[in-house]
């Protein structure tokens, strides 16, 4: 077991968790911890407790300090500068006739690095771009171009589910998705109805799917001709949730049948 203590960097965002370093940090209170970008400022949303060493990366990153009033100061100037570098960068880009757009700029809790993150069609030659920007900010200046699923992730927002988007919440990775998961649960081509925010594919599509084409294994195929208690129909209906479906006979003769999976359709 290793001590730890959450952190999180966005409300609402994903959880890191560091070593505590022998400080007395306690929930909801704000610390400065070093990260791979930097040190960076975020809030405890967990008290200091214990994880299995298999269930954190090791080795820990640790608490440098609790934040004080001057570190809060700090961190509101440092958003309030990368909100006016993010409107000097997009503008730059623009005149530099760079196919990219700017969304976010995040300086390092210290100011060592200033981070853009931005989405582009295709790839971008942003070289002279970085540089004009640390002559300027006279700082070390990382571009990052994202997919319009990280975005989604990075901005959050309100899915069509009235939920707040799970990549923004719980999804750390993006797994893949496609049409044919979809069609395997019936659901209309609409793509104001599949598609998310991010303008792809709802990642909640995957979430069933595996049950879907479990379940999809002990029922006919829609047009299939099966026997039920003598009588040969055309299945025209499948409820996958219901594990039932329709036949049809030459007599016009619409029955219902729930699936059992000692069933032996023909």
């Amino acid at each position: 077991m290793v001590k730890v203590i959450g952190v999180r960097f966005l409300s609402g965002g994903r959880t890191y968790y560091f070593s505590p370093d022998n400080k007395p940090v306690k929930k909801d209170s704000y610390v400065i911890v070093e990260t791979e970008r930097g040190l960076q400022y975020g809030q405890a949303v967990t008290d200091i407790i214990e994880m299995k060493k298999e269930d954190v990366f090791l080795p820990l990153k640790n608490v440098i300090k609790i934040a004080d009033k001057n570190d809060s100061k700090m961190n509101q100037k440092n958003k309030k500068d990368a909100v006016n570098a993010l409107a000097y960068a997009q503008k730059l880009a623009e005149k530099s006739n760079l196919d990219m757009k700017l969304f976010e700029a995040d300086y390092t809790f210290d100011r060592k690095k200033l981070i853009f993150k931005f989405i582009a069609d295709e790839r971008v030659d942003f070289r002279q771009l970085a540089k004009s920007l640390a002559s300027k900010y006279k700082t070390r200046i990382e571009l990052r171009q994202i997919g319009v699923r990280d975005k989604a992730k990075e901005t959050g927002g309100l899915g069509p589910c009235g939920r707040p988007l799970c990549c923004s919440t719980f999804l750390f990775s993006f797994d893949s998705v496609s049409i044919n998961m979809a069609k395997n649960q019936g659901i209309a081509l609409n793509p104001t109805k599949i598609n998310g925010s991010c303008g792809r594919l709802l990642c909640c599509l995957g979430y069933e799917d595996e049950v879907y084409t479990e379940y999809k294994k002990s029922l006919p195929q829609i047009g299939q001709l099966v026997t039920h208690n003598g009588k040969t129909g055309r299945v025209t209906n499948v409820n996958v949730l219901k594990k039932s479906y329709v036949i049809l006979t030459d007599d016009n003769e619409q029955i219902e049948v729930i699936s059992d999976e000692n069933e032996n359709n023909k």
